[in-house]
């Protein structure tokens, strides 16, 4: 049974999650944001998604370019989850999943490093 949380508390772990980046790393997001929505309109088990140029690809094109976004999918996120601690956890490994993204990583090296 997929767990029950309100979209504010859903929200919050996103912020927590977040939270745990080391501040040099946060400091280094460039032109990103994060947004929650409910699921993926065509691939509706999609935990999270990185839209836009990675801070590896940009060059001196990329100026006036609009921000790049990381969405979290918390219905996707609450379905696959048993409990509140499992939740924190996966919004946690999601959030850095895509962030890591935003850095030019991908999901070969994500898996190998434990992201995946």
């Amino acid at each position: 049974m997929p767990v029950r949380m309100t979209p504010r508390r859903f929200e919050e772990l996103v912020g927590d999650a977040l939270d745990l980046l080391p501040p040099e790393l946060a400091a280094a997001l460039d032109n990103v944001v994060v947004l929650v929505e409910g699921r993926h309109p065509t691939e509706p088990d999609l935990l999270g998604l990185y839209e836009g140029i990675a801070l590896t690809e940009r060059d001196s094109f990329y100026a006036g370019a609009l921000p790049d976004t990381i969405t979290i999918y918390r219905d996707a996120l609450l379905d696959m989850c048993h409990d509140e601690p499992e939740v924190v956890s996966e919004v946690a490994i999601t959030v850095i999943h895509e962030i890591a993204h935003h850095f030019g990583i991908e999901d070969d090296r994500l898996h190998e490093l434990g992201w995946g």
